[in-house]
């Protein structure tokens, strides 16, 4: 049986395709660079008050009549009653779950939007959200916000924000947040690779500690109680307050 073969032509912004070609000249590297600020500052100033946010993660693929949809809609729901910003990445599928979860329990529903030609757009469930032309800086602001990660079944893109999250804490380079794999069946071999990896010492025994394994949305939603609110002494709706001179808002 032969393999089926796709289209894999790029599909990003010329500018993004033409920089990642290798070196051009430093005028032109400048303007990427120019551009790329513009687009954190962006990110940062209408995210600013959103609050303390948990991120969910997730299939843009899964519809309103699977499993893990209503998971995911239960989730959101939890993490808005807990009295968190619920942030997705903005699009349909576990995305819209959640923000759907959040918005239906009266809490902040917010994504961050990929621009992309096909499969993502901004839910119908956010209060706010921002559309992003670069994955590295939606992975930073999907970050910056969170005081937890609930990563639910999903591909490539949910999987490499999954690594992401656990290295970032692995390292060092922030604080310990709790981190759920939720779906026992669905990831079960990501799990025992992770179990690989430990057996041929490339991770230590200690880093399958990084995350919680489960099913259970109560045992999840006490992990975040435990390790976000209880372990950064969070109180509950806390945000950050409008500088009125600067024309700021909520």
């Amino acid at each position: 049986m032969q393999p089926v073969v796709k289209d894999f032509t790029p599909v990003g912004s010329k500018e993004e395709m033409v920089f990642l070609e290798g070196p051009h000249s430093r005028w032109r590297e400048l303007l990427f660079v120019v551009g790329v600020f513009k687009e954190f500052v962006y990110g940062f100033r209408k995210l600013h008050f959103i609050g303390p946010c948990v991120t969910v993660f997730g299939s843009a693929r899964y519809t309103e009549d699977q499993p893990y949809y209503a998971i995911a809609r239960q989730m959101g729901s939890e993490i808005a009653k807990l009295g968190f910003t619920v942030i997705t990445g903005g699009g349909p599928g576990i995305m819209e779950a959640a923000n759907r979860g959040a918005k239906e329990a009266g809490g902040r529903s917010i994504g961050c939007n990929i621009v992309l030609p096909k499969e993502q757009k901004p839910n119908k469930y956010l209060d706010r959200w921002v559309n992003i032309d670069y994955f590295f800086i939606r992975k930073v602001l999907l970050t910056k916000y969170s005081y937890a990660f609930v990563v639910m079944p999903g591909g490539y893109g949910t999987t490499d924000e999954f690594f992401e999250a656990m290295t970032l804490i692995q390292t060092g380079k922030t604080l310990r947040f709790p981190i759920i794999l939720m779906g026992k069946a669905y990831h079960e071999e990501l799990f025992k690779y992770i179990e690989h990896m430990i057996s041929e010492k490339t991770i230590s025994p200690e880093d399958a500690n990084l995350f919680l394994f489960t099913d259970s949305i109560e045992e999840a939603i006490n992990h975040i109680k435990k390790y976000a609110i209880q372990g950064f002494g969070l109180k509950k709706r806390r945000r950050m307050q409008p500088f009125r001179l600067l024309g700021e808002h909520k």
